[in-house]
């Protein structure tokens, strides 16, 4: 190999955490060194390579198109260096299992079940992320996702944990006994949905609804929707498996339903998977279930 012909491993690091945070300051803590000597050897790499990699964009730094197409090529490198490292000293064999979820489907399904596992398995470390985003599967990051699908748009073989007819739910306070059986008479009612989606709109439109005027929405994460629709502040469209004890016992009612529709699906890390994550795995597929009316 030519060393000549590549950079510092030090500007290396320094362009790749840059690009991962998208801010000087936030790069220059994950490397543990100062703001101005992580400007210094992204700009080292820069004259290196003839090329513009970053800018700035109001308090941020913006990619440009060279510096994307290496950020994605460092990432991997880095990742199969971390990854080689991990196997030499064992750490892989310890490293947590690392899972994504939705929010509402982190707190209302995977949580009230996750101590049965732990309990079977004390030497394994679980670190959940529940977040909106749907954050890539590779190789030395996050193990295992569980992904929301709605039936008429599941186009590939998956492997389920959760089947839930979807609903439009609403608390008895919030309702007080009246009727909403036309799905337009929902229209005036404050709607609650997740950040970053536009479920209630294609609600409505899967109904047929012409919207004559803008629709209620408050938009935030999941697992704060849960609460809020439980104290009377809007209406949700959502999987009756997270409400399931709350109708039962007449706290919620079912406006709406659409049977069987929600899709809550395995997706993992390509590759082979660690014990641990295998161990996971097949709690989690054991506990697949159907929640319908």
């Amino acid at each position: 190999m030519d060393w000549s012909r590549i950079p510092s491993l030090n500007s290396l690091k320094a362009f790749s955490a840059l690009a991962e945070t998208n801010n000087y300051s936030k790069a220059a803590v994950q490397l543990n060194v100062t703001h101005a000597a992580v400007r210094q050897q992204v700009k080292a790499l820069e004259e290196f390579l003839g090329l513009s990699l970053a800018f700035r964009q109001g308090r941020g730094v913006r990619l440009t198109p060279e510096g994307v197409a290496l950020a994605r090529d460092l990432d991997d490198a880095f990742s199969a260096i971390q990854r080689g490292i991990e196997k030499l000293t064992g750490a892989d064999v310890s490293r947590s299992v690392q899972i994504t979820t939705s929010p509402a489907f982190a707190v209302e399904w995977l949580m009230p079940r996750i101590a049965e596992f732990q309990q079977r398995h004390p030497d394994i470390t679980l670190m959940l992320n529940p977040t909106a985003d749907v954050i890539d599967l590779k190789p030395g990051g996050i193990d295992v996702a569980v992904r929301y699908c709605h039936r008429d748009r599941l186009d590939k073989d998956v492997s389920t944990v959760l089947v839930s007819d979807m609903v439009v739910v609403g608390a008895e306070s919030l309702l007080e006994g009246r009727q909403y059986e036309d799905p337009s008479s929902l229209v005036g009612l404050p709607w609650l949905q997740e950040l970053n989606t536009n479920e209630v709109a294609e609600w409505f439109n899967r109904r047929g609804v012409t919207l004559s005027r803008p629709l209620i929405i408050s938009q935030m994460p999941g697992n704060l929707i849960m609460q809020a629709v439980r104290r009377g502040d809007g209406i949700s469209y959502t999987a009756r498996a997270f409400f399931q004890d709350d109708i039962e016992t007449d706290r919620m009612s079912v406006l709406h339903s659409e049977p069987a529709s929600g899709i809550y699906y395995i997706e993992t890390n390509p590759g082979p998977s660690r014990p641990a994550v295998t161990k996971f795995l097949s709690w989690l597929n054991s506990k697949a279930e159907t929640v319908t009316v």
